[in-house]
């Protein structure tokens, strides 16, 4: 598979520590898009499928390094329309949400 772009848009309140929490998406390979507050960009070239899961992994685990209150999620893979997701604390995982 060729390697695609991947965007990701992170809405979170109650955020203990940004730091931290971006620290561990770069180690995840997300690499913050300057003057762009919660953006990041990375690659992938894996199926859709895994890289969605993945995104969904990587996410909550920066989450849970740091702790938050509320948390949307927001990516394109290549050219495959934007998805939103909410984190539902109660389950823990992300579900879909309506764009």
């Amino acid at each position: 598979m060729e390697p695609a772009e991947v965007l990701l848009v992170v809405d979170v309140t109650g955020l203990l520590d940004r730091n931290i929490f971006e620290k561990q998406l770069k180690r995840e390979g997300f690499t913050p898009i300057p003057d762009a507050p919660f953006s990041y960009l990375g690659e992938t070239t894996t199926h859709k499928i895994n890289t969605v899961l993945y995104i969904h992994s990587a996410v909550k685990r920066a989450l849970t390094k740091t702790g938050f209150t509320d948390c949307k999620i927001i990516f394109q893979i290549g050219e495959y329309p934007m998805e939103g997701y909410r984190y539902d604390t109660q389950q823990g995982i992300f579900v879909p949400v309506e764009l």
